[in-house]
């Protein structure tokens, strides 16, 4: 099963974690994070103007980094007994690994399923602009924007019939 994978951060260069959002294929799993002990000071004025606005607006999804990875190694023990990361960028899978501190969990596969073949197809493209169009949807949210991935690429699947990429197998 795939999970898409987003995360929001400090910088490129003092790249710091955030947010992180995940939801599974099926849409039956989420997970939805944001710290509160990451060095606001490191936030670049990109972050500052489109990441931070969004913050703070549900209960219960606050934690410290300590917090989050205890929240992580939960989450996953609930998922089934394989699961393959899909994201667009390599410093969320990073991000995400750092995250659980020491290991990964025996049900998460070391592979990433790279969306970034399909970020400029029209048909994930138009379905993903079209889920951000909903004001309570927003872009730069890093749950937001791992459902609009599931949302493209399940977009994208329907297209092609075959749900795989070259390259991309579980």
């Amino acid at each position: 099963m795939l999970i898409f994978l987003d995360t929001e951060f400090t910088d490129f260069i003092d790249c710091e974690l955030i947010a992180i959002g995940m939801v599974s294929e099926d849409g039956k799993h989420e997970f939805y994070a944001e710290r509160t002990d990451y060095t606001n000071a490191w936030c670049n004025h990109f972050v500052r103007e489109a990441v931070l606005p969004h913050l703070g607006l549900a209960a219960g999804v606050t934690c410290t980094r300590d917090e989050l990875t205890r929240r992580l190694w939960a989450w996953f023990a609930t998922l089934p007994r394989h699961v393959q990361i899909a994201s667009d960028s390599t410093h969320d899978r990073d991000l995400l690994w750092d995250a659980f501190g020491e290991g990964l969990p025996v049900n998460l596969g070391k592979s990433v399923y790279d969306l970034r073949p399909l970020i400029d197809t029209t048909v994930f493209n138009d379905a993903v602009c079209r889920y951000h169009d909903q004001p309570s949807k927003p872009w730069h949210h890093a749950l937001h924007d791992a459902i609009a991935h599931r949302v493209g690429w399940l977009a994208w699947a329907d297209s092609n019939k075959s749900g795989q990429l070259p390259g991309n197998s579980g």
